[in-house]
């Protein structure tokens, strides 16, 4: 009656999925983790498709526990979305790993740079959720690149991260 019990596990392996192995890439296939909850008021079979972070998990514990959460953890408990409160916890989710990679992802779009290699890529999910067509060198999408190459700079100036792009 009073215990959440949630299912989750470290991101997804990479074994060959866009010629990668390893789990060090900000594809879908990596980036996406399982996050199942059981617990009080927690419908079962709702699925509630929206973008979270693993560490929302620290962050629900401590809502479903009546803690107040601490002012310097940055992720959000998952009980409004379960609750159908809240449609979700956040605008974009960012991506990084060591200096090699940076990712932006919002309303359906998501950015990646390689700074290190310096390349760009420029996936629309909603179309091609897979993301199998690069559309960073398509002259159509200059504009949304820009736009998203923003977005990820701000984010990269909102949380610290000092990596030229």
């Amino acid at each position: 009656d009073n215990t959440y019990i949630v299912f989750t596990a470290d991101h997804g392996l990479s074994l060959g999925h866009h010629g990668l192995i390893g789990k060090q890439n900000m594809y879908e296939h990596s980036i996406r983790v399982p996050f199942i909850v059981k617990g009080p008021g927690v419908k079962a079979g709702k699925d509630v498709d929206v973008p979270i972070y693993l560490q929302d998990v620290m962050a629900s514990s401590l809502d479903w526990a009546g803690i107040e959460k601490p002012e310097y953890v940055d992720f959000n408990s998952v009980a409004p979305l379960l609750k159908g409160k809240k449609k979700g916890n956040y605008d974009r989710i960012y991506g990084a790993y060591i200096n090699r990679q940076r990712m932006v992802k919002e309303d359906g779009w998501k950015f990646i740079s390689y700074p290190t290699a310096n390349v760009e890529r420029l996936y629309n999910l909603n179309k091609d959720p897979h993301e199998m067509e690069d559309l960073a060198l398509n002259p159509e999408y200059a504009g949304k690149m820009n736009q998203m190459r923003k977005k990820l700079k701000a984010l990269q100036v909102e949380l610290g991260d000092e990596l030229e792009l």
